[in-house]
């Protein structure tokens, strides 16, 4: 291929290398120069243009990448035309991509000219998802490299497979302790799993977290006509002989690999029953954040074996991510018992009560907030902070004499999450977390505070409490420190919620009775309905 500057008449027929824009003049690298290229660079002024030229025994960009695509090609793939040296693959349909990940790294050391690149082996693709490229790096390349890419390629290197498990079979076991929230949650998690590869939960068991009860559970499940079965243990598989593989084995199944060098992920377990694949699910699996488990779920929805080698290939490149229940290093060893403190939001401007602050309004003869605060004192979190913002020395006014810590926050017009940030950021660095009460909610008493604290426990992935009424969520949250960072991000008027959505496998919940927990005075009429409470009782 001849390369370099010549001028614009001796240009044509030859490719432009580089884009050129001069006045109204604008000429695209790649362009082949034809006579209106080379009348429009001349009357633009352009003395020289760098161009490119193919040479006998040279094959085009084009023609390169086209062929080349074409060979590397296999099942349910599809080559876009060929374009500036670049020929890209689409999926046709949803699947999971196999990749020949030896065979494309020697192609791409054939020449450097030639290049293939592709998307994550066994990564799920969705159709129309562009999964690989073929880019010629020149304009042209020799016709040796060409046909020694071509040559080299021994069949497909990249394809699709689609899915083809449609029912999957669902084991749930239960210990004491474990709520039915969770298992309801596990089955709308793995539904959404599932959804993109069109399988479905087709038979679902809950059984005790026993050896007999559970492989009868199971042995119903298959027969129920499932072509997968997933079982999601109330104690993660601690070793090849305990509940989940010897329930596998005693209908006859078989443990083909346990354990995984992936995390979160490194509980699962894979086996067999009569022909079928048997996941035994890590606990990350309840959660809808990937992990090793949507792995070897998607190769197994695609009828792809999932070897122990494929297992033990994962450890590099793999996952390793925090997991938010696990204990974390401290600056200092923890002490003994749990430092929770109290932190009380009183920094609104009260803009739905049409006028008067309702922190200050009296119920009983006490302003709102300081029962509030006084109910925080009368629980054990230690120490009590109490954020102000609105109002500041009348709010600290109705809370003298108590033994509170006054944090002001002077962006308290922006929204609750500027409250939120000022508040967490004072709290003494040997708090183990922080339990945050809204100003407003007067019938939260100090018992219902130690209930929630009683409930936080991080060993066993307690991390965020909170209290439920009849399955609605409530108020106040306890809060790891873990967490505190997070809250710190939090902007605007809308709190945390979305946190807790987010970390959701660290979430204990308190069930509760009353109302206290939902209900918060913003209005008026709110006002009067809890003073009539407060005042009869």
């Amino acid at each position: 291929m001849k390369f370099g500057a010549v001028a614009p008449a001796e240009a044509l027929g030859a490719t432009a290398v580089h884009s050129i824009r001069q006045g109204s003049l604008v000429l695209k690298k790649g362009t082949l120069i034809g006579a209106a290229e080379v009348a429009a660079l001349e009357a633009a002024g352009i003395r020289d243009i760098v161009v490119a030229r193919l040479e006998p025994g040279d094959v085009s960009e084009d023609v390169a990448a086209a062929e080349i695509a074409r060979k590397v090609t296999g099942e349910g793939v599809h080559v876009d035309r060929a374009f500036t040296g670049r020929a890209n693959l689409f999926a046709q349909s949803a699947g999971v991509l196999v990749v020949d990940r030896g065979a494309v790294d020697q192609l791409n050391r054939i020449d450097e000219a030639i290049t293939f690149a592709t998307l994550p082996a066994y990564k799920p693709v969705v159709a129309g998802e562009m999964i690989a490229t073929v880019k010629i790096i020149p304009f042209a390349v020799s016709e040796q490299a060409c046909h020694a890419a071509l040559a080299g390629v021994q069949g497909p290197l990249i394809r699709v497979a689609p899915y083809r498990i449609r029912k999957v079979g669902v084991v749930s076991t239960i210990l004491p302790g474990l709520s039915p929230k969770v298992i309801e949650k596990t089955l709308r998690v793995t539904t959404e799993r599932l959804a993109p590869a069109g399988a479905a939960i087709i038979a679902e068991r809950r059984v005790p977290h026993e050896r007999t009860a559970l492989a009868r559970a199971m042995d119903e499940v298959l027969k129920a006509g499932a072509e997968l079965a997933i079982v999601f243990g109330a104690s993660a598989i601690a070793d090849r002989r305990d509940v989940i593989p010897s329930a596998l084995e005693a209908i006859g199944g078989r443990v083909d690999h346990f354990g995984m060098p992936v995390d979160p992920g490194n509980l699962l377990m894979i086996g067999d029953a009569d022909g079928r694949p048997v996941l035994g699910a890590p606990g990350c699996a309840r959660s809808p954040k990937e992990n090793g488990f949507d792995w070897v779920l998607m190769r197994l929805l695609a009828g792809l074996p999932v070897e122990r080698e494929d297992i033990t290939a994962l450890g590099v490149g793999g996952l390793l991510m925090e997991i938010v229940t696990r204990p974390q290093p401290r600056d200092e060893p923890a002490k003994t018992g749990r430092n929770i403190a109290a932190l009380v939001l009183a920094a609104g401007r009260s803009s739905r009560m049409g006028g008067p602050n309702k922190l200050l309004e009296k119920i009983g003869g006490s302003p709102l907030v300081r029962i509030v605060v006084e109910a925080a004192l009368a629980s054990r979190a230690r120490p009590v902070l109490v954020v102000t913002g609105h109002q500041r020395e009348r709010v600290e006014a109705a809370l003298a004499g108590l033994p509170v810590t006054f944090v002001h926050n002077p962006h308290f017009a922006e929204g609750l999450g500027t409250s939120l940030k000022a508040g967490i950021a004072a709290l003494p660095a040997q708090a183990d977390g922080a339990v945050v009460c809204l100003g407003d909610m007067p019938q939260v008493d100090g018992a219902l505070i130690d209930r929630l604290l009683g409930a936080f426990d991080p060993d066993k992935g307690a991390l965020v409490v909170i209290p439920t009424i009849q399955g609605v969520r409530g108020n106040p949250v306890v809060w790891s420190r873990r967490f505190f960072p997070d809250l710190m991000a939090v902007e605007g008027d809308v709190g945390a919620r979305h946190l807790i959505g987010r970390y959701a496998e660290a979430v204990a919940e308190v069930p509760l009775s009353g109302k206290a927990a939902l209900t918060d005075v913003d209005t008026p009429e709110a006002l009067e309905a809890v003073k009539a409470e407060l005042e009869k009782a």
